[in-house]
């Protein structure tokens, strides 16, 4: 077992080392420079666009999930134990410099996520539940190709919902356990029977239930973990100057720690940030493709925000946790022990029945927003009913199993896979990137009108394989009962 281990670890580092993270980065920097730098100079559109008004059907409901809730869909499955693992193993291996290449690629990756959130929506297909949508819906209509959509949807489907939630499912059981000693015997099991319940009780409940779920949790894990950041920071504000000199001068390899060339530090940096925010990865798409927006680049916008959330909000967090906290790196361990650490060293024992909760929130996000992005892809393949039917008892399955189970294997193997999804949709993006751009001047030409952009098929007659906004009626919705006409000045 532990040479298979071996093997799969090396393989997959390959990959992303020779092919995933140099293709991230040259795609990134092209669509960067092709966007005019969209991530950035689009920010205060991004917190625009995210409080929108959801377009109402006929009888007055919601077409979909808001923007908001699609956010935080793609939120709960970002936000997850590798912003506490993850952080804590870039650090250990390349020490401060490590968190400067987490930045900067989220900032590259940020024009990525546009580009697949953007074409997610424009490629979106109506169901009973609203839209859905992702890269194995741009891959069938856009590029005409429906077998690339089902191999990209085979792997998610067995990458996401099946081995991220059994590796999010036993994190929680491990650190509870690691609060009673890691002796008790029953606690896994009880543990795996409380999650596989409320993960039942959700994700049966469909679409608008998982958003309802999302947007509650999403927001309060994020303020708990961030107060707990900044008490800690607090207790060693004098260490902040000499914290921020260390990230950016041993960004570079001028001090090195643990294998700390520059090249590991930013391999290490890159990829830990990468699999954090999942940036061009493929799976944000499936959450942003099923809101109901007035134009495609609105969701583009809101995804790209979510990189950001993750990794200069979430990630960062962890990263001044760990530094205020740890001045000396030698000998540190890796992953979540790092992290645990310091919040011992700063507030005492009893902080780690804090972090349990934290990272229960945390993984059980993490495993909702894995579940729908494989819902998407299952519909995608066979939309019947007891094909989803049977899907979700297999994720409630997993999720128990995944809390006593033994994860290094399915860790290796998850983080190769993921690097094959993530080659097949960077292809895809690659080549369907001119209608995003096309969807971007049109969409900065009505705000440049004063507008509220909204977007039909019609406005890009040459693209063919769109299968909504087939008019605006159906895109804003009816104009109100009362007469009122609408308004699309924004």
């Amino acid at each position: 077992m532990d040479a298979l281990n071996d093997f799969v670890v090396f393989a997959g580092d390959k990959l992303w080392t020779w092919a995933v993270l140099p293709l991230l980065l040259v795609l990134g920097l092209y669509f960067t420079f092709r966007s005019g730098v969209v991530q950035f100079r689009m920010i205060p559109d991004m917190f625009r666009t995210l409080t929108n008004k959801t377009p109402r059907d006929e009888s007055g409901e919601p077409q979909s999930v808001s923007a908001f809730q699609a956010f935080t869909i793609s939120a709960a499955s970002r936000v997850g134990v590798g912003n506490i693992a993850g952080v804590g193993t870039a650090i250990a291996i390349g020490g401060p410099g490590a968190v400067f290449w987490m930045w900067t690629m989220a900032f590259i990756g940020g024009a990525s996520s546009f580009i697949e959130s953007t074409l997610g929506q424009a490629f979106k297909v109506r169901d009973k539940e609203g839209f859905r949508g992702g890269p194995a819906y741009y891959m069938q209509h856009g590029l005409k190709a429906r077998w690339m959509g089902i191999v990209f949807a085979c792997v998610l489907i067995l990458c996401f919902p099946l081995s991220f939630n059994s590796l999010q499912a036993n994190t929680i059981s491990a650190t509870i356990s690691g609060s009673f000693g890691g002796e008790v015997g029953w606690i896994p099991w009880a543990v795996g029977g409380v999650l596989a319940v409320l993960t039942a009780l959700v994700i049966f409940g469909g679409l608008r239930r998982i958003a309802s779920v999302t947007q509650s949790v999403v927001p309060a894990m994020a303020l708990i973990y961030l107060l707990l950041g900044l008490v800690i920071v607090g207790m060693h504000f004098d260490r902040l100057p000499d914290v921020f000199a260390s990230i950016y001068t041993q960004a570079w390899g001028t001090q090195e720690v643990v294998g700390g060339t520059i090249g590991a530090i930013i391999m290490v940096g890159a990829q830990r940030g990468m699999f954090s925010n999942e940036a061009g990865l493929g799976s944000a798409p499936n959450a942003g493709a099923s809101a109901a927006v007035t134009h495609p680049v609105k969701q583009g916008l809101v995804q790209t925000l979510g990189v950001y959330f993750d990794t200069f909000l979430i990630c960062s967090i962890t990263a001044f946790i760990v530094l205020v906290a740890t001045p000396d790196l030698a000998d540190a361990e890796r992953g979540i022990v790092l992290t645990q650490n310091a919040l011992v060293s700063s507030l005492g024992s009893w902080s780690n029945i804090l972090l349990s909760v934290i990272i229960f929130l945390l993984a059980f996000s993490s495993i909702i927003g894995n579940y729908y992005y494989g819902q998407s892809n299952i519909e995608f393949i066979n939309p019947k009913p007891i094909v989803l039917t049977i899907f979700r008892t297999v994720v409630v399955a997993v999720v128990f199993l995944g809390s006593i189970a033994s994860a290094d294997l399915i860790w290796s193997t998850a983080d190769g896979i993921m690097g094959v999804m993530a080659l097949v949709n960077l292809i895809a993006i690659g080549l369907l990137s001119g209608i995003a751009f096309k969807l971007l001047r049109d969409y900065s030409e009505q705000r440049r009108a004063g507008l509220d952009p909204v977007f039909t098929r019609a406005r890009l007659p040459e693209v063919t394989g769109i299968q909504c906004w087939e008019d605006e009626l159906s895109v804003t919705g009816p104009i109100p009962v009362q007469g009122e006409q609408r308004s699309r000045r924004g």
